[in-house]
């Protein structure tokens, strides 16, 4: 008796510890373990600064505040773009939102794993000790991005544009938290409608200063005051090309313009750089020209995308 007893205190003990480390739902189901502290060195690169500045200028366009950029959210966003680019779980059924069994994560297929126990949103929760759900969009390109490419896409897609303009489904939200990574051939965002306890994230070298008490937000003058010296020049002059196929043989790509010429693009010509054969239909110098138009050649061909060089 007195052995079934001590078993059962320790039981209860051991039952109380993993309650306190478990979030939980109105009906008492399991959610999602609490996580760890992000690390205190982690960083972002100026590219993705870079990024998260333009997101915030177009969002002042169209007189909507400033989103606080968060530390955790970042870091669940460079996990993930790294995780796509390293070990694609991004197969089968499962889209660019899945998550490998590669890393010290739950494996998740999206959206065939989506269920009310179990969210892919709950990453941040997860993984960092961001209170909330947070909600992603990620994009890729079959070469390295650039950041001024990126931008245009999520601000021609409905479905990207509707997160950073909160339109749509998103209308009436309200983010106080995002996070930008960007890796290779992959752009990830996060937004949350919870601010993140941990703070801002500061560009790699260059640790924020302090707070100065003057006309702009404290996020304008802990983070974006000091790194704007180190971000590349802007990167928005050169050729826009749209290109609607990859990877095809020469013969193969010549054969497609003569027939697009001939068609509805007229301006239809191949691209053979970087080792790599592209079909191009437009382009232009101009970023803005070549957002509206790669918005109407989707219309065609549902994965064209834009190439600058």
């Amino acid at each position: 008796m007195i052995f079934l007893k001590l078993n059962h205190t320790l039981l209860s003990a051991i039952l109380v510890v993993i309650l306190a480390a478990n979030y939980y739902n109105a009906d008492g189901q399991t959610l999602v373990k609490q996580g760890m502290p992000v690390p205190e060195n982690f960083c972002i690169n100026s590219n993705e600064m870079q990024l998260y500045l333009m997101i915030k200028e177009y969002r002042m366009q169209h007189n909507l505040p400033l989103i606080p950029l968060s530390k955790s959210l970042s870091y669940i966003a460079a996990l993930h773009a790294k995780d796509l680019f390293l070990n694609h779980p991004d197969q089968g059924t499962c889209n660019f939102h899945s998550w490998s069994n590669k890393g010290s994560w739950i494996p998740f297929c999206y959206p065939k794993d989506e269920n009310k126990k179990n969210s892919v949103w709950d990453k941040p929760r997860e993984l960092t000790k961001y209170p909330s759900k947070a909600y992603e969009i990620a994009y890729w390109e079959n070469n390295p991005l650039e950041t001024d490419t990126i931008i245009m896409v999520w601000k021609t897609e409905e479905y990207f544009n509707n997160f950073l303009l909160n339109t749509g489904k998103w209308q009436g939200k309200t983010w106080k938290a995002i996070g930008i990574a960007v890796y290779e051939n992959y752009a990830c965002a996060w937004f949350g409608e919870t601010q993140d306890p941990a703070g801002e994230v500061f560009v790699c070298g260059h640790i924020p200063q302090k707070q100065v008490k003057d006309s702009v937000s404290p996020v304008d003058s802990a983070i974006v005051k000091p790194v704007i010296s180190i971000l590349p020049k802007d990167s928005a002059s050169g050729t826009y090309y749209i290109i609607v196929k990859t990877n095809l043989s020469p013969d193969a790509a010549n054969k497609l313009v003569k027939n697009m010429q001939t068609g509805d693009y007229p301006h239809a010509k191949v691209l053979n750089t970087e080792g790599k054969i592209r079909v191009s239909v437009f382009e232009t110098s101009d970023k803005g020209t070549a957002s509206v138009k790669l918005r109407e050649v989707k219309k065609s061909y549902k994965d064209a995308w834009l190439y600058k060089r």
